[in-house]
């Protein structure tokens, strides 16, 4: 798995873990958790790619991506 392959996952795991919320607020919660948390190398690489996310975690991706605030 390379180094995409695995943020994908992990953004996926970070939205599964907010699963009971609706999908919009676990899309904020992801992209607060992602946001706060990952190495700005990191954002910038599932920023440009971000194939293979679940419908929470693709959400997450475009409110940072369009640089909506993510606080819940």
């Amino acid at each position: 798995m390379n180094q995409r392959e695995t943020l994908v996952m992990m953004a996926n795991q970070i939205a599964r873990n907010f699963a009971t919320m609706s999908e919009t607020e676990a899309a904020k919660a992801t992209a607060n958790h992602i946001a706060l948390f990952w190495d700005p190398r990191m954002k910038a690489m599932i920023l440009d790619q971000s194939d293979g996310l679940t419908p929470p975690a693709a959400a997450a991706i475009d409110l940072l991506r369009n640089g909506d605030p993510p606080a819940l």
